[in-house]
Protein backbone atom coordinates (compact mmCIF):
# COMPACT_ATOMS: atom_id res chain seq x y z
CA UNK A 1 0.00 0.00 0.00
CA UNK A 2 1.30 3.27 -1.00
CA UNK A 3 2.09 5.95 2.02
CA UNK A 4 1.30 9.32 0.64
CA UNK A 5 2.12 11.52 3.86
CA UNK A 6 6.00 13.13 3.64
CA UNK A 7 7.28 14.49 6.22
CA UNK A 8 8.04 17.97 5.37
CA UNK A 9 11.06 18.76 7.32
CA UNK A 10 12.58 15.65 5.32
CA UNK A 11 10.90 16.69 2.11
CA UNK A 12 12.88 20.33 2.25
CA UNK A 13 16.36 20.60 0.66
CA UNK A 14 18.38 23.66 1.57
CA UNK A 15 21.18 24.41 -0.19
CA UNK A 16 23.80 27.63 -0.18
CA UNK A 17 24.99 27.55 -4.08
CA UNK A 18 28.48 29.37 -4.65
CA UNK A 19 29.85 30.09 -7.93
CA UNK A 20 31.50 26.75 -9.65
CA UNK A 21 35.13 29.34 -9.25
CA UNK A 22 34.23 29.69 -5.31
CA UNK A 23 33.15 26.24 -4.72
CA UNK A 24 36.89 25.14 -5.91
CA UNK A 25 38.58 26.54 -2.43
CA UNK A 26 36.16 25.11 -0.41
CA UNK A 27 37.84 22.05 -0.07
CA UNK A 28 36.56 18.27 0.15
CA UNK A 29 34.88 17.81 3.57
CA UNK A 30 33.03 21.37 3.34
CA UNK A 31 29.66 21.06 1.94
CA UNK A 32 26.96 23.71 1.99
CA UNK A 33 24.37 22.17 -0.25
CA UNK A 34 21.77 19.85 0.61
CA UNK A 35 20.46 20.27 4.36
CA UNK A 36 17.21 20.24 5.95
CA UNK A 37 14.77 22.38 8.24
CA UNK A 38 14.61 22.17 11.92
CA UNK A 39 11.35 23.38 11.87
CA UNK A 40 8.66 23.40 9.08
CA UNK A 41 5.26 23.79 10.95
CA UNK A 42 4.77 27.14 10.01
CA UNK A 43 4.51 26.63 6.72
CA UNK A 44 3.43 23.14 6.32
CA UNK A 45 1.43 23.10 9.54
CA UNK A 46 2.09 21.60 13.14
CA UNK A 47 1.92 17.83 12.14
CA UNK A 48 4.86 19.00 9.53
CA UNK A 49 3.30 16.54 7.25
CA UNK A 50 2.49 16.71 3.36
CA UNK A 51 0.22 14.53 1.98
CA UNK A 52 -0.56 13.48 -1.40
CA UNK A 53 2.89 12.63 -2.50
CA UNK A 54 5.26 9.52 -2.82
CA UNK A 55 9.33 10.24 -2.87
CA UNK A 56 8.29 13.96 -2.82
CA UNK A 57 11.46 16.40 -2.43
CA UNK A 58 11.20 20.58 -1.85
CA UNK A 59 14.12 22.06 -3.66
CA UNK A 60 15.11 25.25 -2.20
CA UNK A 61 17.83 26.84 -3.35
CA UNK A 62 19.88 30.10 -2.54
CA UNK A 63 22.33 32.09 -4.22
CA UNK A 64 25.20 32.10 -1.27
CA UNK A 65 25.33 35.66 -1.17
CA UNK A 66 22.31 37.89 -2.51
CA UNK A 67 20.23 34.92 -1.82
CA UNK A 68 18.39 35.04 -4.98
CA UNK A 69 16.13 31.98 -4.29
CA UNK A 70 15.38 29.16 -7.02
CA UNK A 71 12.49 26.42 -6.31
CA UNK A 72 11.66 23.15 -7.67
CA UNK A 73 9.46 20.38 -7.07
CA UNK A 74 9.80 17.00 -7.72
CA UNK A 75 8.06 13.57 -7.02
CA UNK A 76 7.54 10.27 -8.16
CA UNK A 77 4.23 9.75 -8.06
CA UNK A 78 0.70 12.12 -6.88
CA UNK A 79 -2.50 11.71 -6.20
CA UNK A 80 -5.09 12.93 -8.65
CA UNK A 81 -8.23 14.06 -5.92
CA UNK A 82 -7.31 18.11 -5.55
CA UNK A 83 -9.96 18.04 -2.54
CA UNK A 84 -6.97 15.84 -0.67
CA UNK A 85 -3.38 16.73 -2.32
CA UNK A 86 -1.12 19.74 -0.58
CA UNK A 87 -0.34 22.18 -2.61
CA UNK A 88 3.00 22.27 -1.47
CA UNK A 89 4.27 25.16 -3.89
CA UNK A 90 1.84 27.27 -3.47
CA UNK A 91 1.80 27.01 0.29
CA UNK A 92 6.18 27.57 0.42
CA UNK A 93 5.33 30.30 -2.26
CA UNK A 94 3.36 32.39 0.27
CA UNK A 95 6.38 32.88 2.24
CA UNK A 96 8.93 33.63 0.13
CA UNK A 97 9.44 36.60 -2.29
CA UNK A 98 7.70 35.67 -5.89
CA UNK A 99 10.55 36.47 -8.22
CA UNK A 100 12.45 33.65 -7.56
CA UNK A 101 13.95 31.84 -10.79
CA UNK A 102 11.39 28.95 -11.97
CA UNK A 103 14.38 27.15 -13.70
CA UNK A 104 17.79 25.63 -13.19
CA UNK A 105 19.60 27.39 -15.86
CA UNK A 106 18.18 30.77 -14.65
CA UNK A 107 19.17 30.19 -11.48
CA UNK A 108 22.79 29.02 -11.83
CA UNK A 109 23.63 31.68 -14.29
CA UNK A 110 22.54 34.37 -11.59
CA UNK A 111 24.87 32.56 -9.51
CA UNK A 112 27.60 33.17 -11.47
CA UNK A 113 27.20 36.74 -12.51
CA UNK A 114 26.80 37.82 -8.83
CA UNK A 115 29.53 36.62 -7.23
CA UNK A 116 31.22 39.05 -8.96
CA UNK A 117 28.89 41.68 -8.24
CA UNK A 118 27.27 40.64 -4.82
CA UNK A 119 28.40 43.18 -1.72
CA UNK A 120 26.83 43.28 1.59
CA UNK A 121 24.63 46.26 2.15
CA UNK A 122 25.12 48.80 4.95
CA UNK A 123 27.79 49.19 7.01
CA UNK A 124 30.90 47.02 8.33
CA UNK A 125 31.10 47.22 12.04
CA UNK A 126 33.36 44.46 12.64
CA UNK A 127 35.87 41.53 11.10
CA UNK A 128 37.63 38.03 12.21
CA UNK A 129 39.29 35.88 10.42
CA UNK A 130 39.30 31.86 10.45
CA UNK A 131 41.95 29.34 9.26
CA UNK A 132 41.25 27.74 5.72
CA UNK A 133 40.10 23.91 6.35
CA UNK A 134 43.31 23.26 4.21
CA UNK A 135 45.53 25.41 5.97
CA UNK A 136 48.15 23.98 8.48
CA UNK A 137 47.10 26.46 11.24
CA UNK A 138 43.20 24.91 11.31
CA UNK A 139 42.79 22.90 14.70
CA UNK A 140 45.91 24.79 16.41
CA UNK A 141 43.98 27.87 18.11
CA UNK A 142 45.83 30.75 15.63
CA UNK A 143 42.69 31.34 13.34
CA UNK A 144 41.92 34.43 15.80
CA UNK A 145 45.74 36.10 15.09
CA UNK A 146 45.67 35.55 11.65
CA UNK A 147 45.72 39.01 9.38
CA UNK A 148 43.27 39.64 6.99
CA UNK A 149 45.79 39.50 4.32
CA UNK A 150 47.22 35.92 5.21
CA UNK A 151 46.68 33.85 2.34
CA UNK A 152 45.37 30.77 4.89
CA UNK A 153 42.70 33.24 6.40
CA UNK A 154 39.06 33.13 5.80
CA UNK A 155 37.76 36.64 6.65
CA UNK A 156 34.10 36.82 8.22
CA UNK A 157 32.38 40.23 8.48
CA UNK A 158 29.76 41.77 10.44
CA UNK A 159 27.58 44.67 8.73
CA UNK A 160 24.74 46.80 10.00
CA UNK A 161 21.49 47.99 8.23
CA UNK A 162 18.22 49.43 8.61
CA UNK A 163 15.10 49.70 6.17
CA UNK A 164 16.34 53.04 5.11
CA UNK A 165 19.47 50.99 4.03
CA UNK A 166 19.39 50.83 -0.11
CA UNK A 167 18.26 47.01 -1.01
CA UNK A 168 18.08 45.89 2.23
CA UNK A 169 14.13 45.39 2.41
CA UNK A 170 14.56 43.36 -0.42
CA UNK A 171 17.17 41.44 1.00
CA UNK A 172 15.67 41.10 4.44
CA UNK A 173 12.75 39.22 2.16
CA UNK A 174 14.68 36.47 0.93
CA UNK A 175 16.73 35.77 4.21
CA UNK A 176 13.48 36.21 7.26
CA UNK A 177 12.77 32.57 5.96
CA UNK A 178 15.51 31.16 7.89
CA UNK A 179 13.85 32.57 10.85
CA UNK A 180 11.02 29.99 10.14
CA UNK A 181 13.11 27.11 9.75
CA UNK A 182 15.16 27.20 12.89
CA UNK A 183 13.52 29.42 15.35
CA UNK A 184 11.18 27.50 17.49
CA UNK A 185 7.94 29.94 17.45
CA UNK A 186 9.52 32.19 15.09
CA UNK A 187 7.78 34.63 12.82
CA UNK A 188 8.64 37.59 10.32
CA UNK A 189 8.71 40.84 11.35
CA UNK A 190 6.43 43.43 10.65
CA UNK A 191 8.23 45.94 7.92
CA UNK A 192 5.66 48.66 8.71
CA UNK A 193 7.74 49.49 11.68
CA UNK A 194 10.48 51.49 10.65
CA UNK A 195 13.06 51.19 14.25
CA UNK A 196 14.49 47.88 13.11
CA UNK A 197 17.86 47.38 12.76
CA UNK A 198 19.60 44.15 11.38
CA UNK A 199 23.03 42.48 11.61
CA UNK A 200 24.32 40.21 9.06
CA UNK A 201 27.50 37.98 8.92
CA UNK A 202 28.85 37.19 5.71
CA UNK A 203 32.20 34.98 4.89
CA UNK A 204 34.09 36.77 2.63
CA UNK A 205 36.58 34.49 -0.09
CA UNK A 206 39.22 35.33 -2.22
CA UNK A 207 38.65 33.91 -5.62
CA UNK A 208 41.21 32.16 -7.48
CA UNK A 209 41.50 35.06 -10.41
CA UNK A 210 43.66 37.11 -12.13
CA UNK A 211 43.50 39.79 -10.58
CA UNK A 212 42.39 38.26 -7.19
CA UNK A 213 38.27 39.50 -6.60
CA UNK A 214 36.24 38.50 -3.68
CA UNK A 215 33.04 36.92 -2.77
CA UNK A 216 30.46 37.25 0.07
CA UNK A 217 28.75 34.34 1.28
CA UNK A 218 25.53 34.65 4.00
CA UNK A 219 26.33 33.22 7.41
CA UNK A 220 24.03 34.56 9.76
CA UNK A 221 21.61 37.42 11.09
CA UNK A 222 20.27 39.15 13.62
CA UNK A 223 17.74 41.38 14.02
CA UNK A 224 17.53 44.15 16.73
CA UNK A 225 14.54 45.92 17.62
CA UNK A 226 14.86 49.71 19.98
CA UNK A 227 12.43 50.74 22.81
CA UNK A 228 12.11 54.04 24.64
CA UNK A 229 13.91 54.43 27.96
CA UNK A 230 13.42 57.02 30.04
CA UNK A 231 14.20 60.61 29.32
CA UNK A 232 15.96 60.08 25.80
CA UNK A 233 17.71 56.42 25.31
CA UNK A 234 16.31 53.76 24.40
CA UNK A 235 16.98 49.77 24.96
CA UNK A 236 18.02 47.72 22.00
CA UNK A 237 16.09 44.06 22.17
CA UNK A 238 17.89 41.30 20.25
CA UNK A 239 14.48 39.99 18.91
CA UNK A 240 15.82 37.30 16.10
CA UNK A 241 19.03 35.48 15.72
CA UNK A 242 20.00 32.63 13.29
CA UNK A 243 23.44 31.03 12.11
CA UNK A 244 22.32 28.78 8.94
CA UNK A 245 23.65 24.78 9.61
CA UNK A 246 26.64 24.98 7.50
CA UNK A 247 28.46 27.39 9.60
CA UNK A 248 26.61 26.05 13.02
CA UNK A 249 29.52 24.79 15.94
CA UNK A 250 32.30 26.97 14.69
CA UNK A 251 32.18 29.97 17.25
CA UNK A 252 30.37 32.06 14.32
CA UNK A 253 27.34 32.63 16.56
CA UNK A 254 29.37 33.60 20.12
CA UNK A 255 31.58 35.92 17.00
CA UNK A 256 27.89 37.48 15.51
CA UNK A 257 26.37 37.99 19.30
CA UNK A 258 29.63 40.03 20.54
CA UNK A 259 30.22 41.46 17.69
CA UNK A 260 26.37 43.14 18.50
CA UNK A 261 27.44 43.31 21.65
CA UNK A 262 30.46 45.94 20.66
CA UNK A 263 28.25 47.69 18.88
CA UNK A 264 25.62 48.23 21.49
CA UNK A 265 28.59 49.83 23.74
CA UNK A 266 29.79 52.46 20.63
CA UNK A 267 26.02 53.80 21.05
CA UNK A 268 25.39 56.40 23.58
CA UNK A 269 21.66 56.76 22.70
CA UNK A 270 21.53 52.72 24.02
CA UNK A 271 21.39 52.20 27.51
CA UNK A 272 21.09 48.28 27.77
CA UNK A 273 21.06 45.26 25.22
CA UNK A 274 17.84 42.80 26.04
CA UNK A 275 16.69 39.95 24.59
CA UNK A 276 13.54 38.58 23.76
CA UNK A 277 12.38 35.49 25.20
CA UNK A 278 15.85 33.29 24.35
CA UNK A 279 15.62 30.00 23.46
CA UNK A 280 18.13 27.81 25.69
CA UNK A 281 20.70 27.23 23.19
CA UNK A 282 21.11 31.04 22.57
CA UNK A 283 20.54 31.36 26.48
CA UNK A 284 23.38 29.74 26.95
CA UNK A 285 25.31 31.09 24.23
CA UNK A 286 24.92 34.35 26.03
CA UNK A 287 25.83 33.81 29.55
CA UNK A 288 29.18 32.32 27.65
CA UNK A 289 30.15 35.07 26.15
CA UNK A 290 28.95 37.43 28.69
CA UNK A 291 30.75 35.40 31.67
CA UNK A 292 34.14 35.15 29.23
CA UNK A 293 33.82 39.39 29.07
CA UNK A 294 33.48 39.96 32.56
CA UNK A 295 36.48 37.39 33.49
CA UNK A 296 38.47 39.69 31.09
CA UNK A 297 37.63 42.92 31.81
CA UNK A 298 40.64 43.61 34.26
CA UNK A 299 39.30 46.89 35.50
CA UNK A 300 35.70 44.84 36.55
CA UNK A 301 37.77 42.09 38.18
CA UNK A 302 40.07 43.98 40.23
CA UNK A 303 37.05 45.91 41.90
CA UNK A 304 35.10 42.45 41.67
CA UNK A 305 37.86 40.89 43.83
CA UNK A 306 39.52 43.47 45.48
CA UNK A 307 42.85 43.29 43.62
CA UNK A 308 44.66 45.67 40.72
CA UNK A 309 47.26 42.94 40.05
CA UNK A 310 47.81 42.30 36.63
CA UNK A 311 45.92 40.11 33.95
CA UNK A 312 48.15 37.31 34.33
CA UNK A 313 48.51 37.06 37.84
CA UNK A 314 47.44 37.22 41.65
CA UNK A 315 42.91 36.99 42.13
CA UNK A 316 42.32 37.58 38.44
CA UNK A 317 44.48 35.62 37.25
CA UNK A 318 43.48 33.20 39.69
CA UNK A 319 39.66 33.60 38.86
CA UNK A 320 40.16 32.68 35.45
CA UNK A 321 42.61 29.85 35.98
CA UNK A 322 39.58 28.37 38.53
CA UNK A 323 37.19 28.45 35.93
CA UNK A 324 39.70 26.28 33.44
CA UNK A 325 40.54 23.91 36.16
CA UNK A 326 36.84 23.65 37.68
CA UNK A 327 37.92 24.89 40.54
CA UNK A 328 37.37 27.40 43.64
CA UNK A 329 39.35 30.62 43.83
CA UNK A 330 40.27 31.70 47.24
CA UNK A 331 37.42 34.53 48.44
CA UNK A 332 38.30 38.10 48.29
CA UNK A 333 37.45 41.24 50.49
CA UNK A 334 36.13 43.12 46.91
CA UNK A 335 32.39 44.35 46.01
CA UNK A 336 31.66 41.06 45.07
CA UNK A 337 30.92 40.31 48.68
CA UNK A 338 28.44 38.19 49.07
CA UNK A 339 26.32 40.50 49.78
CA UNK A 340 27.11 42.50 46.84
CA UNK A 341 27.69 46.01 46.97
CA UNK A 342 24.49 47.35 45.27
CA UNK A 343 25.62 50.35 44.63
CA UNK A 344 28.98 49.72 42.41
CA UNK A 345 26.79 46.45 40.62
CA UNK A 346 24.49 49.07 39.12
CA UNK A 347 27.56 51.54 38.70
CA UNK A 348 28.84 48.40 36.66
CA UNK A 349 25.81 47.07 35.09
CA UNK A 350 25.28 50.98 33.37
CA UNK A 351 28.80 50.90 32.29
CA UNK A 352 28.73 47.42 30.48
CA UNK A 353 25.00 47.89 29.39
CA UNK A 354 23.55 44.96 30.58
CA UNK A 355 20.16 44.40 31.63
CA UNK A 356 19.51 43.80 35.21
CA UNK A 357 18.53 40.35 35.44
CA UNK A 358 21.27 38.70 33.25
CA UNK A 359 23.82 41.21 35.03
CA UNK A 360 22.86 39.58 38.58
CA UNK A 361 22.72 35.92 36.71
CA UNK A 362 26.57 36.90 35.57
CA UNK A 363 27.43 38.09 39.51
CA UNK A 364 26.30 35.66 40.99
CA UNK A 365 27.82 32.89 38.84
CA UNK A 366 30.67 34.68 39.80
CA UNK A 367 30.29 34.73 43.40
CA UNK A 368 30.04 30.99 42.80
CA UNK A 369 32.83 30.70 41.20
CA UNK A 370 35.20 31.83 44.34
CA UNK A 371 32.93 31.28 47.37
CA UNK A 372 34.66 29.14 49.79
CA UNK A 373 32.35 26.50 50.49
CA UNK A 374 33.92 26.25 54.24
CA UNK A 375 33.02 30.20 55.04
CA UNK A 376 29.26 29.62 56.62
CA UNK A 377 28.97 33.46 56.68
CA UNK A 378 29.36 33.78 52.96
CA UNK A 379 27.39 30.48 52.26
CA UNK A 380 24.42 31.82 53.83
CA UNK A 381 24.74 35.45 52.57
CA UNK A 382 25.21 33.87 48.77
CA UNK A 383 22.61 32.04 49.23
CA UNK A 384 20.22 34.68 50.66
CA UNK A 385 20.91 36.96 48.20
CA UNK A 386 20.18 34.70 45.19
CA UNK A 387 16.68 33.42 46.71
CA UNK A 388 15.92 37.46 47.25
CA UNK A 389 16.14 37.85 43.38
CA UNK A 390 13.77 34.73 42.74
CA UNK A 391 11.64 35.90 45.19
CA UNK A 392 10.93 38.97 43.53
CA UNK A 393 10.91 37.15 39.56
CA UNK A 394 8.70 34.78 41.02
CA UNK A 395 6.75 36.72 43.30
CA UNK A 396 3.59 36.09 41.81
CA UNK A 397 3.77 32.87 42.05
CA UNK A 398 5.11 32.30 45.02
CA UNK A 399 2.90 35.16 46.97
CA UNK A 400 -0.10 32.61 46.37
CA UNK A 401 1.71 29.60 48.09
CA UNK A 402 1.82 28.92 52.19
CA UNK A 403 4.91 29.51 54.04
CA UNK A 404 6.32 26.20 54.10
CA UNK A 405 6.12 25.67 50.58
CA UNK A 406 7.13 29.21 49.34
CA UNK A 407 10.56 28.27 51.21
CA UNK A 408 10.38 24.92 50.18
CA UNK A 409 9.79 25.92 46.42
CA UNK A 410 12.71 28.66 46.92
CA UNK A 411 15.15 26.10 48.09
CA UNK A 412 14.70 23.67 45.24
CA UNK A 413 14.81 26.84 42.71
CA UNK A 414 18.13 27.83 44.42
CA UNK A 415 19.75 24.40 44.22
CA UNK A 416 18.70 24.21 40.48
CA UNK A 417 20.00 27.78 39.73
CA UNK A 418 23.43 26.30 41.31
CA UNK A 419 23.42 23.15 39.18
CA UNK A 420 23.01 24.98 36.05
CA UNK A 421 25.65 27.62 37.37
CA UNK A 422 28.02 25.22 37.74
CA UNK A 423 27.25 23.72 34.16
CA UNK A 424 27.59 27.22 32.62
CA UNK A 425 30.94 27.98 34.44
CA UNK A 426 31.96 24.78 33.08
CA UNK A 427 31.42 26.21 29.38
CA UNK A 428 34.14 28.48 29.43
CA UNK A 429 37.55 27.75 29.06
Amino acid sequence: MTDWTTNSNEALHLSLVRAATDKEALGDNESYENFHPTFTYPIYGEDEKIYGYTDLVIDLRFASGSLAQFLDIKYSEKLTSSSTLDDVRGTLENFIPGDYCRTEAEFLAHVEEETASFRPLGVKIHSYTRAASNSSEKGKGAAATLSEDDPDAIVYEVWHATWNTPGFREYHRRMQIFILLYIEAGSYINESEDAWEFVVLYEKRKRRTTPVTESYHFVGYSSLHPFYCFPDKVRLRLSQFVIVPPYQHQGHGSALYNAIYQYVLTQPSVVELTVEDPAEAFEDLRDRNDLAMLLGHMAFMAEAFGSDVSHNGGRVGRARASVRAGTKAKPAAGKLGPPVDRAWFERWRQELKIAGRQFHRLVEMLIQLHLNPTDMRAAKAYRLQVKERLYRFNYEVLVQLEEKERLDKLEETFQSVRGDYQRILAMVR
